[in-house]
């Protein structure tokens, strides 16, 4: 019997979904969720404290990573809350306005995470590209105000989505196939023409799966061509190297979001364990990632976070 049926429709509430079928052993499945909400919150927390209380680290490259680690750190509270308490108290009850709020906020800092990755390469590209001005052009007004164009940017993008949802009835069925609430998803439940929705939606995938990647791709063509061109073999994989930790960062966001974009619009027979699966990836990756690259590839980040636990 399906969930519809299995609980009372209220048009007031939506029912977030965990797993399928595996309702038996929803304890043993948060285990690991707790381990990526704990590794996610101190991984995060210990790169900001570190950036914040280390003088020397107060230069574009870091401060970049500080602003994504912010980001990171704000999808985790964000999404792993709503999933725990499925898997923890079969709390899949969320009030409209709440799941509102909680999708701006996901995809406001989704929208952000991207901007975060497209100035990071633009900081490396600098760096490899014209690294005699690299400080006099990546100054910290400047880094500032690029920053708060993407916020501004981010939650120009984020806030029609609650906006046009508020307009609509919701008759059809209260069950999202998420354990968050996203846009496209509540967007399919709605008594209503949604083409105004579809045509946005697209509109925003066209930016942060497409634009911002191909920025990126651009800014790495460019730096391969620069790096090509140096003559030593030690030189040119030293500047390679420093690019690695941000590759990973892109590959770990744009893979799955790629992925759920192909299946939501071309793949829509595929199953929704696959689904579900892409959008854990998608949301709980980067956060968990990102940190644990950093740390391991930054000497700087990782000789003061030993130095950090050791005392």
């Amino acid at each position: 019997m399906s969930a519809v049926n299995e609980t009372k429709f209220s048009p007031d509430i939506f029912l977030l979904t965990g797993i399928p079928g595996q309702g038996d052993i929803h304890l043993w499945i948060s285990v690991p969720f707790c381990l990526v909400y704990f590794i996610s919150i101190v991984g995060n927390s210990v790169i900001l404290f570190i950036i914040k209380t280390n003088p020397r680290l107060h230069e574009p490259m870091y401060i970049f990573l500080f602003m994504l680690a912010t980001t990171d750190l704000g999808i985790s509270i964000t999404t792993i809350p709503t999933i725990l308490g499925i898997y923890l108290f079969n709390a899949r009850e969320i009030s409209l306005s709440a799941c509102f709020t909680q999708l701006f906020f996901i995809h406001f800092l989704a929208e952000i995470e991207s901007s975060m990755l497209l100035m990071m390469a633009f900081d490396r590209f600098i760096a490899i590209c014209n690294p005699l001005r690299y400080a006099s052009i990546l100054t910290l007004p400047r880094i500032a105000k690029m920053g708060l164009v993407f916020v501004l940017r981010g939650v120009a993008v984020a806030l029609p989505f609650p906006i046009l949802l508020k307009r609509y009835r919701y008759c059809r069925s209260n069950v999202l196939s998420h354990s968050y609430c996203l846009h496209q998803d509540i967007m399919k439940l709605a008594c209503a023409d949604i083409t105004v929705n579809n045509i946005y939606g697209l509109f925003i995938t066209f930016i942060t799966v497409w634009l911002d990647p191909l920025l990126i791709f651009l800014s790495y063509v460019m730096i391969l061509k620069a790096v090509l061109s140096i003559t030593s073999r030690a030189e040119c994989l030293r500047a390679l190297n420093t690019c690695v930790s941000h590759l990973c960062a892109v590959l770990v966001f744009y893979m799955p979001e790629f992925s759920l974009t192909v299946i939501h619009r071309f793949w829509k027979s595929s199953s929704p364990l696959l689904q579900i699966l892409l959008g854990y990836v998608y949301l709980l990756g980067p956060p968990l990632i990102n940190p644990i690259v950093y740390s391991m590839k930054s000497k700087h980040l990782r000789a003061r976070i030993i130095k950090m636990f050791l005392k």
